[in-house]
């Protein structure tokens, strides 16, 4: 019988996770740069934490089971859900912002395409409490310093804010459902099916025809004037207008301003109130979204004290995809340093020896385990991608010696035992 690996799921071999792991120690650096520190949340939780914030349909596209217990349980689709719930557990009483950041694997059920995985990996932060358009500038400022220190290039920052249409909406006394069915279809960008469910709907001519408009503005910070001549009298509106100029303004002093202002950006939930951005890679085709955040208070559905918060998480799978797409050359080296190579078969203790010294002065080394003829063994570690190679011969060994190879030269030397993991560390640069 044959078993493959479940559907919608993939494999990383050696080459393609040191990239992957290139890529997410890099994002880790400038997170905590930033002051982040990282968390981490179990890979299931109740079921009842992701039907609270996106409703019952939600289980139709997630994996829930009973346990043996018979508590209904769910393998996490997103990890916004399950930080705010370590918070309520854990963190409400502490000093405020609290910035912590996550990396981990979600899991939704759905039919697999590309730049779809029914498991996928999320990297990601949340600024809890704080709220201020300083700290959305720095969160957007810091999506954009990771995506600078990978080498991605050609993505697009698309930012809006919420609050613009909500409050014209809240105005006009539009009902909560319709104005979610409003937003939904503004998030999908689907403009002729928007139109067709506001001519259904009853909306004056005025707020159909500012609604249109305003979905269609697009530019830099010049398009804030458009905006207000375009909302007119909208008290809320003119609020939200302002936090959105406000932003602007700060993420200049964070030294970004590669955006493009799109108020059609939107998310048809509640708990969203202001801000939000998203990334786009456009070679990516219909899943050219890398990232998505925004500013929220969902941890008052949760049952917790309202606090917003601020956040966004990297699509990684999409990340690594654009890298891929883009040809950009990820700096990755190979998994060790130095390969020992014994020259005769009563050498090998010698070998074992050596190479754990090495280990144990932090040097990544490996050893010749499969008994390999010598004239393969050069061509083993280069396969290996050594830097060095330590020959350990019989003569030499008499002598309290090795040869060291540099396999990138070709030059060989005598170094003596007791100075060889000195040498490595000076050439190795570890210090």
């Amino acid at each position: 019988m044959e078993i493959s690996r479940p559907r919608g799921t993939r494999d990383f071999l050696s080459d393609e996770m040191k990239q992957r792991k290139y890529v997410e120690n890099t994002f880790r650096r400038v997170f905590e740069n930033y002051g982040y520190g990282e968390i981490k949340t179990p890979i299931f939780e109740d079921l009842s934490l992701f039907t609270m914030k996106s409703g019952e349909a939600i289980k139709e596209e997630i994996y829930h089971f009973k346990d043996k217990g018979e508590r209904d349980l769910a393998l996490r689709p997103e990890l916004t859900a399950p930080v705010s719930r370590l918070y309520l557990n854990e963190l409400q009483r502490s000093p405020k912002p609290i910035k912590m950041y996550y990396f981990g694997s979600c899991f939704r059920y759905e039919r697999p395409q590309a730049g779809r995985f029914r498991q996928f990996w999320q990297f990601g932060c949340e600024l809890i409490g704080g709220k201020s358009p300083e700290a959305e500038a720095e969160v957007i400022a810091m999506a954009a310093h990771c995506l600078n220190e990978i080498g991605l290039t050609d993505y697009e920052f698309h930012i809006g804010n919420l609050g613009i249409i909500r409050s014209l909406l809240n105005d006009a006394k539009i009902p909560g459902d319709e104005q979610g069915q409003i937003m939904g279809l503004v998030d999908k960008g689907d403009v002729e099916e928007l139109e067709n469910l506001l001519n259904s709907m009853d909306i004056s001519l005025s707020l159909k025809e500012i609604l249109l408009k305003l979905i269609e503005i697009k530019g830099h910070n010049e398009v804030i004037g458009e905006v207000r001549s375009i909302i007119k009298k909208c008290e809320g509106a003119f609020k939200a207008l302002d936090d959105l100029e406000d932003l602007l303004n700060h993420l200049e002093t964070f030294g970004f301003t590669n955006y493009i202002v799109n108020l059609g950006i939107a998310r048809g939930l509640d708990y969203y109130s202001g801000m939000v951005f998203e990334i786009y890679v456009h070679g990516l085709g219909a899943q050219k979204q890398i990232s998505g955040g925004g500013t929220y208070n969902l941890i008052e559905i949760f049952g917790g004290e309202p606090v917003e918060s601020t956040g966004f998480a990297f699509g990684f799978d999409r990340v690594m995809e654009a890298l891929k797409k883009q040809n950009a050359e990820i700096p990755v080296e190979g998994h060790v340093d130095v390969f020992v190579a014994p020259l005769s078969g009563n050498m090998r203790k010698e070998s074992f020896k050596i190479v754990q010294d090495l280990r144990k002065n932090g040097i990544s080394a490996d050893v010749d385990l499969a008994r390999k003829k010598v004239k393969k063994l050069l061509s083993y570690a280069d396969h290996l991608g050594v830097k060095y190679a330590v020959l350990v011969g019989a003569r030499d060994i008499e002598g309290g010696k090795v040869t060291l190879k540099n396999m990138e030269s070709g030059n060989q030397e005598l170094v003596g035992l007791d100075n060889l993991a000195i040498k490595l560390r000076d050439e190795l640069e570890i210090y």
